[in-house]
């Protein structure tokens, strides 16, 4: 018996083990339902026998057989709402084998080679990873009814778990990358396929679909006394199941692991540092270039698209990252959908719901953007916006316009003059109240977004509602964004970024400079035709110190007039 062998049949029959403690649990608890109706039985049978005396006896035995019943009926209860509980499905893009026929042939291939059932479809996530997921619960399929009537009556269908491939590796990552790093995963078909594991993890996500069906807010109380005590019964069993569950599935893993060893796995090192690299990319690129976006109304429709320049960046300025470039020669995943300018398109558009809480569609305030367009509709639009709300919340406070020489004292119509020497002259004041300034600017932005917010999703729409249509509907009035990025900015930060939007607006309108993208480092100034990266410093002394030299100093080397008027967003 070979090494990977060994591995990969110790690692199943371990999962089997614990599979099958996991039905133990199941059995037990079934037991304990019914035993309340057998004691009854074997009362009554005792009595109708004449081994025991109709007296005292008669009446124990008919209160145990109600006991039983009442018992009963809540076990049945229980266990249709945990049959009746849907678990929880990843939002993902689905992609139909006539979308993607290369990979799917590939996918197939790759099953075929470990001796494994092929997932039955292949979906995309807005995310670096990859995993199996099943989906043969009867609402989780397309047009399922309720599954408490109708054509949602039926047993699940004994299908494959469907293979969830991260958008991001696909235009990244080359073809024989893609088949290395999804060996293990599509391998985890094979343990999937085991009756007694599957019926495990039935179990087990029932019991977690229950306890959070019980926690949905906003149930009446006829729904809410039951729907509590179904979710407390689950949570007893689950904490009975979670350590069986959890070293089930680190023993599927190794069983997968050890049966991909033989398929592509000098390349799966090689891979596994692009999975990496593209991880930091990513994150980079929806959290600098992305987020800014985001809360302007726009969404960036080719962020996949996106990481590859982002990435061929980072190893351009990262020795660390050397040779990466040179792989962009060979075929990337990407080619192996259709239209994979539409598969980038809808991922994009999933990936701005899930981290920012985006609206479904495009609309007036919420539309795409193109990254040619991106310096000119988002990054400018961005700056003036901000400075805007920053001039509003001085007007609010009743800054008087700068005094600088040059400078005029008001506009024709009285109001202050949105210069850049105002902002400056105010905070480098003495006695000048910062503080004040960023908590009215964090109204303003808190004010603005809760416009911009879309409304919540409706709680009594039918789960089958748009199913196939909208990746979210199966989460139900879950608030978005379902994983927000960045925790909320504080005041201070607020304020350094009004005043870095300022001076930005500034130097566009009198010192010839240019809105510009940087993919590592989103909205950039572009001063002769290079980033000036160094105006954070010179603005937080002025925020926080109260120091304006050090941004005077600057200004003065890039040609900015501070007493021009600026336009304003």
């Amino acid at each position: 018996m070979s090494g990977t062998g060994s591995v990969e049949e110790l690692g199943a029959h371990a999962a089997r083990a614990r599979a099958m403690a996991l039905l133990r649990i199941r059995s037990r608890a079934t037991a304990l339902a019914i035993l309340p109706a057998a004691a009854a039985v074997v009362l009554l049978v005792a009595v109708a026998q004449g081994h025991i005396g109709p007296g005292v006896w008669s009446t124990v035995s008919w209160a145990v057989a109600a006991c039983a019943v009442v018992i009963l009926l809540l076990a049945a209860a229980v266990a249709v709402a945990v049959a009746r509980a849907r678990p929880a499905v990843s939002p993902t893009v689905p992609l139909t084998e006539a979308a993607a026929p290369d990979l799917y042939r590939l996918v197939r291939d790759l099953a075929d080679r470990l001796d494994v059932p092929a997932p039955s479809a292949i979906a995309l996530t807005p995310d670096c990873d990859s995993w199996l997921e099943d989906r043969t619960h009867p609402a989780n399929r397309p047009g399922a009814e309720d599954p408490g009537g109708g054509s949602g009556r039926g047993r699940r269908t004994p299908a494959a778990p469907v293979l969830v491939i991260g958008s991001p590796f696909l235009w990244w990552m080359r073809v024989a990358e893609l088949r290395a790093v999804l060996a293990p995963v599509v391998a985890g078909t094979g343990p999937s396929a085991n009756p007694d594991i599957a019926a495990a993890r039935r179990f087990v996500r029932g019991l977690d679909a229950a306890v959070a069906d019980a926690a949905v807010p906003g149930q009446g109380r006829i729904r809410r006394i039951p729907a509590a005590f179904v979710g407390w019964i689950a949570k007893l069993l689950l904490r009975g199941c979670r350590g069986h569950a959890a070293e089930m599935e680190r023993c599927v893993a190794a069983a997968a692991s050890g049966r991909a060893q033989e398929v592509d796995y000098g390349l799966r090192i090689a891979a596994q540092e692009q999975v990496g690299l593209a991880y930091a990319g990513w994150d980079r690129l929806l959290t600098r270039v992305a987020l800014p976006a985001w809360r302007m109304g726009r969404w960036p429709s080719r962020l996949d698209a996106g990481v590859v320049s982002a990435l061929t960046e980072l190893s351009r300025r990262d020795r660390l990252a050397e040779g990466f470039t040179s792989r962009l020669g060979e075929r990337p995943a990407c080619d192996l959908i259709e239209e994979p300018g539409a598969a980038d398109e809808a991922a994009s558009l999933l990936a701005a719901r899930l981290f920012h809480g985006g609206p479904a569609e495009a609309g007036p305030g919420w539309s795409p953007v193109d990254w040619q367009q991106y310096p000119e509709e988002v990054v400018d639009r961005k700056w003036r916006t901000e400075a805007a709300r920053l001039h509003r919340v001085l007007d609010a406070m009743g800054v008087a316009s700068s005094v600088t020489v040059g400078a005029r004292s008001a506009a024709p119509g009285g109001a202050p003059v949105p210069t850049l020497a105002r902002v400056i002259d105010h905070l480098a004041s003495p006695g000048a109240d910062s503080e004040a300034l960023a908590a009215g600017i964090g109204a303003a932005v808190a004010r603005d977004e809760e416009k911009a917010a879309p409304g919540p999703r409706a709680e009594g729409s039918p789960p089958d509602a748009g199913a196939g249509t909208d990746p979210l509907d199966l989460w139900g009035p879950v608030p978005l964004p379902l994983f927000p990025l960045q925790p909320p900015r504080t005041g201070t930060e607020l304020l350094a970024d009004h005043v870095v939007a300022m001076v930005c607006c500034a130097a566009v309108d009198t010192a010839g400079a240019a809105p510009g993208l940087d993919w590592l480092d989103g909205p950039a100034l572009l001063v002769d035709g290079g980033r000036r990266s160094d105006l954070g410093a010179p603005v937080l002394s002025l925020v926080e110190e109260g120091d304006a030299e050090p941004l005077r100093s600057w200004l003065t080397a890039v040609g900015v007039r501070t007493d021009k008027p600026v336009r304003l967003g």
